[in-house]
């Protein structure tokens, strides 16, 4: 071996380039090291369609920061993002290096659309459940109500937008909406009225019964003023109404 000059040359060289290498990766965590690496300055924003509204600075302090590690390199931006998306308010989170010592977070806060079953939770616009102070929810007026098995909070949200659509024409809204463990839907109007629509075997079934109700509707309130209290429409041809007073039905229920 030692009178093969080529292989010797070749191991000078290789251990010549592990030798650098090894210099190299020292002096680059050496470099990554330096005090002007040190994250100084961590920018909170919100996207260009929703301006932070309810994320608190303090509770950011609080919850977020005391979990982010590591200086511009070595910090862990999943990580990071991960902190951020347990800050209540906070639906998702984005993280950016900005050289040489920044990170920028762009938050999507949850838009609320109304309160979560009866344990002080919130449901959003997109049919996320998750916990935040319901005050600041209803900084804009009171919230619908909403309840439902687990699993089906997008599709009562989808049906909350059909009802509004529905049941526009008789300037009527729903103010709760509840999907029972049977999968029976019962909503409370605005003015009050409880309505049973009962199961749902299409999307066209619940229709054609609020527009059934829709229909009937100003008949009802001439002959009843304010007075109905709730109104069954689990049947195929009729209705079994319940006002302050009185109580009548026809047709066989579904």
């Amino acid at each position: 071996m030692w009178q093969d000059i080529k292989m010797l040359n070749a191991t000078a060289n290789a251990l010549l380039g592990l030798l650098a290498l090894a210099l190299l990766v020292a002096g680059l965590w050496w470099l990554a090291q330096r005090p002007m690496f040190t994250l100084k300055v961590i920018r909170i924003e919100g996207t260009e369609e929703m301006p932070l509204r309810h994320v608190s600075p303090s509770t950011v302090r609080i919850t977020a920061l005391p979990r982010i590690k590591g200086n511009f390199f070595t910090t862990n931006l999943d990580a990071v993002r991960i902190a951020f998306e347990s800050v209540p308010w906070v639906r998702k989170a984005n993280v950016r290096r900005e050289w040489p010592n920044k990170l920028i977070v762009t938050l999507e806060e949850h838009e609320p659309l109304g309160t979560w079953g009866e344990d002080g939770r919130l449901v959003s616009v997109k049919g996320d459940v998750f916990t935040a102070n319901l005050a600041e929810a209803e900084e804009d007026g009171e919230l619908p109500e909403f309840a439902g098995p687990d699993g089906s909070e997008k599709e009562v949200v989808a049906r909350f937008q059909d009802l509004h659509e529905w049941f526009a024409p008789a300037n009527l809204a729903p103010d709760s909406v509840q999907l029972s463990s049977r999968y029976a839907w019962t909503v409370k109007l605005n003015n009050g009225m409880t309505v049973e629509l009962g199961r749902e075997q299409s999307r066209e079934t619940l229709k054609a019964r609020v527009e059934r109700l829709v229909g009937i509707y100003p008949q009802l309130v001439a002959r009843l003023q304010d007075r109905i209290e709730s109104v069954d429409m689990r049947y195929p041809n009729g209705l079994a109404l319940k006002a302050s007073g009185l109580a009548f039905g026809s047709g066989v229920k579904k």
